[in-house]
């Protein structure tokens, strides 16, 4: 099975989108396989990561942004404005592609984790992941 769900971001930070994935994952009707995800952006990223405390999160994007900040003088790419580049170079950092095994028709996923779509552009956008389901 291959299906898109679009996500409407509103602001930079980690948006979670396990629901929507689990949703794919029910409708699908299988048992065991694997669900891939796939982001097509290059200014966005894909993890698994703690759902429970909002606080790694929170801590999570404040060090990737120390990591990657937007003013550094060596970006010459500024198209769309200061943050595009370090867009560009937090996903490239991180992943936008990710694999699940499915068991029992539900995600493998720890008690704590969650799938969530990290937005690197301070003003969001429409994004599309796709996610193919597979025996």
């Amino acid at each position: 099975m291959l299906k898109q769900i679009v996500v409407t971001t509103r602001q930079q930070g980690l948006h979670e989108v396990t629901q929507e994935i689990e949703a794919a994952v029910r409708s699908a009707g299988l048992r065991e396989g694997l669900c891939t995800l796939f982001l097509r952006h290059t200014s966005a990223s894909l993890l698994i990561q703690e759902n429970a405390d909002p606080s790694a999160r929170r801590d999570l994007e404040r060090w990737l942004n120390r990591l990657v900040p937007e003013d550094d003088p060596l970006y010459t790419h500024r198209t769309e404005g200061p943050d595009d580049m370090p867009a560009h170079i937090k996903s490239a950092l991180t992943a936008v592609t990710l694999s699940i095994p499915i068991n029992d028709g539900r995600l493998v996923l720890g008690t704590w984790q969650g799938v969530y779509l990290w937005e690197h552009r301070h003003c969001g956008g429409r994004r599309e992941v796709v996610i193919h389901i597979a025996a």
